[in-house]
């Protein structure tokens, strides 16, 4: 019985897949782009809007980052203290560092600005001034790794460990290049932090080896004008080397709209820089960045209408989408090429009044998402409106009742049990309940359920109905082996009644033969005789 109802769904999940909807039979969509290699060892292009990953290689593989570092540094300082606290640099800020490493000739005992030693610690690559913000922080450079590695953990990185604010060699000092993609899409996010890092140069205050101040620039070629590496859009990065990472870069480039961020691990002077621009020439080229609610229809938007009163009243759309969201896909392809999958999973970062969320995937990839938010119009209080009261009755003209005026307010002066203050009122069944009464059924109806698309509804109906002929065809099944087993127990009964009566089973067999037999032949003689007769 189990296998013939194994077989019977077996037949049925087969008819379902040819009744569902054609759309399921669409044109697949364009391959992802992938003409692009690097010779680092390790290489990534994300989309810093979505976090994308567009192409990339050994991307979870451990390295050691050099001063890269410093952009989680930065992040975590910015984060933590206001700009304009003032850092005093200790002896071990100063001193705890490699020989020759890069630093600003900031001495001992010199006090700056965070601002200025963030400048310092970014455009310059200063060494010294991270030691200073670690221990301006946390105390000490190994509280301040302990922060890193939480803030590294909080962003999802898994394949990342500091053990100090500025990247010198470290066994346990590693990290990899998505995870760097990671931290380097978050400091980007931050305007502070892009501010300072975009910057073409600064002057850092006076101090004890620079009296009249020192003037620092980026150390991001790709920024510069003047270099043969110079690539138009480039917003800021951060270069490393030490000579066991070898040479590190992350850089931010914009442009069409669309954001990207690469990291070079492991790389080798000078192509590493030339690996960055086949990344972001690869990133420009082959993908757009498009807003979901622009090109999104299944949940653009959900309506419905009133009646108050009788008269119909069109309310604004309950649910709309996040305008800002984005997805990125191949340039070849369509908006339509991206799955939707509706989730209800919101969490504390994302938008106030979000209720929903849709995620879009490109084959087996996340390429975005957007966000399913209550109208902020619906939310918004309905000015008062004055309600004017009916004309008295004859007789009571310009008097007033119980210190009522005609259109509704208290007048100003003493009144009986008053405060002498002017108020207003809102009569029973006035516009104004009436308008309090319709904003909360906005507020209602904005959270109810959305309406489900009418492909859905089709699928859904599809199934049910296949569901229901395969429930009744199973039962007829059922019912005719149930029969068949009844029959086998009425035999197996009147067989047992057969010995009980001394009468073999072969021998009651032959009587029913017997029977048989002679019924048939009586049946066709009366036959003849009938047809022999005249009407």
């Amino acid at each position: 019985m189990m296998q013939l109802i194994k077989r019977v769904w077996a037949f049925f999940l087969c008819l379902m897949l040819l009744t569902v909807p054609n759309v399921l039979y669409a044109e697949a969509a364009p391959d992802w782009p992938a003409n692009v290699s690097v010779q680092a060892e390790a290489g990534i292009v994300i989309d810093a809007d979505t976090g994308t990953v567009l192409w990339g290689q050994n991307i979870h593989s451990q390295y050691y980052p050099a001063s890269i570092t410093k952009i989680m540094t930065a992040l975590l300082v910015i984060e933590t203290c206001d700009l304009d606290d003032v850092v005093t640099f200790s002896h071990n800020a100063v001193f705890n560092v490699e020989t020759d490493s890069s630093n600003a000739e900031i001495n001992e005992g010199d006090k700056l600005s965070v601002k200025d030693c963030l400048y310092a610690l970014l455009l310059k690559s200063a060494n010294e001034a991270g030691n200073a913000l670690a221990e301006h922080v946390a105390g000490s450079n190994e509280a301040f790794a302990e922060l890193m590695n939480a803030k590294a953990k909080e962003l999802g990185c898994l394949n990342t460990h500091f053990s100090n604010p500025s990247g010198l060699n470290d066994p346990e000092h590693y990290t990899s290049a998505y995870d760097m993609a990671l931290i380097s899409k978050a400091a980007f996010s931050n305007p502070v932090f892009e501010e300072i890092d975009s910057t073409a140069y600064y002057k850092l205050p006076p101090n004890s080896t620079h009296p009249e101040g020192l003037t620092i620039y980026p150390g991001h070629r790709m920024m510069k004008k003047s270099t043969p590496y110079y690539y138009p859009g480039v917003i800021g990065g951060k270069t490393g080397y030490t000579r066991i990472a070898g040479n590190t870069l992350v850089t931010c480039a914009e442009k069409n709209d669309m954001k990207l961020i690469t990291v070079i691990l492991k790389g080798k002077t000078p192509q590493y820089w030339t690996d960055t621009k086949r990344m972001l020439d690869f990133g420009f080229e082959n993908f757009v960045s498009l807003k979901a609610a622009d090109y999104e229809t299944s949940y653009s938007s959900v309506t419905d209408d009133l009646n108050f009163d009788g008269l119909a009243l069109n309310k604004p759309e309950a649910l709309v989408l996040n305008p800002d969201s984005r997805i990125i896909i191949p340039k070849n392809a369509k908006f339509t090429d991206a799955d939707p999958e509706l989730s209800y999973d919101i969490s504390a970062g994302d938008p106030e009044h979000a209720v929903a969320k849709i995620n879009y995937r490109y084959n087996d990839r996340v390429i975005g998402c957007t966000f399913l938010e209550i109208n902020e119009e619906l939310l918004q209080p309905k000015p008062a409106v004055k309600t004017e009261l009916p004309v008295p009755a004859a007789g009571l003209s310009g008097e007033t009742l119980a210190g009522e005026t005609l259109s509704g307010e208290i007048l100003s002066g003493e009144t009986e049990g008053g405060s002498g203050e002017a108020d207003t009122f809102s009569a029973p069944g006035s516009e104004d309940a009436e308008t309090e009464a319709e904003t909360e059924d906005y507020r209602e109806k904005a959270l109810r359920p959305f309406k489900i698309p009418m492909t859905a509804w089709l699928i859904l109906i599809g199934v049910a109905a296949i569901v229901i002929i395969g429930g009744l065809i199973v039962f007829l099944i059922y019912k005719k082996e149930k029969e068949q087993e009844e029959y086998l127990i009425r035999r197996e009964e009147r067989l047992r009644r057969l010995k009980e009566s001394g009468v073999s089973a072969d021998e009651f067999q032959a009587l029913v033969e017997r029977k048989k037999s002679s019924y048939i032949a009586k049946k066709k003689k009366g036959a003849n005789k009938k047809g022999g007769r005249k009407f």
